[in-house]
């Protein structure tokens, strides 16, 4: 005899049952037989599990290997970039003077020796992310520069005379300087252990001087960025042998960058030198299996209650949410295990891998949130476009009261004696709205806020799982993540009803047990496009 379940509020489709109907039957008599069901179980209580609701209609992609490797590719035009560690007037093959050591006085046709190294790697153009350990600085392993060429253009910056050079509000100008020669070989590519191995040591003739007395911009241990904010961690050439922990925003580490801007030929030249890049690297993920099980006597099942006379297909319902629920926690906070078959979750990678800010509501300003989205919505390697924040309930609150910030005070800022409008730094001036809510919509039956920012629009979802911790917010890249079912072999092991596991038929016991299962994982990459707030 069939079994019908009864899902209430989904939009599973039987006939021709339409979302917003009371209720939808699917037939889960058939004993024995596996019902796939991963398309559909992300459909109920849409409100629950965003996340879960997002990755698997965004980005579902079987693997056939429970610890799936896959690789991230990250271009390497916005990677040519520098620090200068050190140079010499005399053009000679070792540099050695400290870029800050004092005043340089450039003239047009001065040809100089520079010693230049890179905050990321040219092995997989991976960088350091905001708030995480410096992984690449002056005498790791592949921070060499491989892509100076002799007949490009660099522009070198420069501060002012006598100054430090070492604070970002301290740079004055830049110098423009034509490559004549690059020695890669003289400091290794890969050495490593010192600060006098593993540079580009560029020969480059002055094209645009300083007029005057300069120094070229470094960093030191107490260098700042343009807001005059101690920045943990040395941002230019001059890093630390060890590291202080947290990475700078590329922003403040723009004041000590030396950009390739082109090249110059002569008429009639022959062809440029060229540099071969590496994009891409390679990680790995693992699978998870999640069961849950419906059991029941024969005796429950055959007695007609009140309200609800089939407690078997209530029952049924419950456990196709708890399932979904099990997923949507593991997702955020699974941590992976080959030992323990357990997945990546969102809250373990970020934190460990991703950016990270801080979210106290009662001292949190406006200006600071714009700052930690311009840190993330970097054009360079991130973008707005994909990316959902999933907010605790109060930071979802906190949102939407700051989205109100103008509105609610505008009122109440005092616009000056005799109605003039006070100078800028006056405590009581007018401010301005940076941050509104500009509407709501649901996006594959999510409910998303859109809140206008200088950087784009913030697509922002409630997620209640982050309810009670300590995480605030996150921000996910959904181009760089990954809801990854195992398939291979003709067996779909993504969400599955598996009826009749145990009868009265096949096993003599009177009850009935029928079990749900899912076997997926989650890919995460490119950490630098994702975000989480504490």
């Amino acid at each position: 005899m069939a079994d019908i379940l009864n899902v209430t509020g989904s939009n599973y489709t039987s006939g021709s049952i339409e979302r917003g109907e009371s209720s939808v039957q699917l037939n889960t008599g058939a004993l024995r037989r596996k019902y796939n069901f991963g398309d559909k179980v992300s459909e109920l209580a849409l409100a629950q599990d965003p996340f879960f609701r997002f990755v698997s209609m965004v980005s579902k992609k079987p693997t056939d290997d429970p610890s799936f490797k896959f690789t991230e590719k990250r271009s390497s035009y916005t990677k040519r970039y520098a620090y200068m560690a050190d140079y010499s007037s005399s053009a000679i093959s070792a540099p050695a003077t400290d870029a800050s050591a004092g005043d340089v006085t450039l003239v047009a046709g001065n040809v100089y020796s520079f010693g230049f190294f890179c905050d990321y790697s040219n092995n997989g153009n991976n960088q350091n992310i905001y708030g995480q350990t410096h992984n690449y600085s002056e005498g790791v392993a592949y921070t060499q520069p491989l892509f100076f060429v002799p007949g490009q253009i660099i522009k070198i910056p420069h501060g002012a005379s006598g100054s430090a050079a070492n604070l970002a509000s301290e740079i004055t100008g830049y110098t423009l300087w034509k490559v004549n020669s690059v020695d890669l070989d003289t400091q290794g590519y890969n050495a490593t252990s010192s600060a006098t191995v593993n540079k580009a040591i560029v020969n480059a003739t002055c094209v645009k001087a300083s007029g005057g007395a300069v120094r070229f911009m470094g960093a030191t241990s107490t260098a700042s960025d343009s807001s005059g904010t101690a920045i943990d961690g040395d941002p230019g050439y001059g890093y630390a042998a060890t590291p202080d922990a947290k990475t700078p925003s590329q922003e403040d580490l723009e004041p000590f960058k030396c950009y390739v801007v082109g090249t110059a030929f002569a008429a009639g030249s022959g062809y440029p030198e060229t540099w071969q890049d590496q994009p891409y690297s390679t990680a790995y993920g693992q699978t998870q299996i999640f069961k849950t099980s419906a059991v029941m006597n024969n005796t429950d099942r055959a007695t007609v209650l009140k309200y609800e006379g089939n407690e078997w297909a209530r029952i049924w319902k419950e456990k196709l949410i708890e399932h979904k629920w099990d997923i949507e926690n593991a997702l955020l906070f699974g941590t992976q295990s080959s030992t323990y078959n357990t997945t990546e979750g969102a809250v373990n990678f970020i934190s460990t891998y991703g950016n990270t800010f801080g979210l106290t509501f009662t001292t949190k300003s406006q200006d600071s949130f714009l700052e930690d989205m311009s840190a993330l919505l970097d054009p360079r390697y991130n973008n707005a476009t994909s990316t959902v924040f999933f907010a605790s309930t109060a930071t979802y609150n906190w949102l939407h009261k700051l989205s109100g910030y103008f509105a609610n005070n505008v009122g109440i800022v005092d616009p000056g004696a005799g109605n003039t409008r006070p100078t800028p730094s006056s405590a009581n001036s007018l401010g301005r709205a940076e941050v509104a809510l500009t509407g709501r919509s649901k996006v594959f039956g999510v409910d998303i806020t859109k809140i206008s920012t200088v950087y784009g629009d913030m697509n922002v979802a409630r997620n209640v799982h982050l309810d009670g911790t300590n995480v605030k917010m996150l921000g996910i890249n959904m181009k760089y993540c990954a809801y990854r079912p195992l398939v291979g072999n003709g067996i779909n092991r993504d969400t599955g009803i598996y009826v009749g596991v145990q009868t009265l038929e096949n096993s003599g016991v009177d009850r009935r047990v029928d079990q749900i299962l899912t076997e997926a994982g989650c890919e995460w990459s490119c950490p630098e496009t994702h975000a989480i707030w504490t």
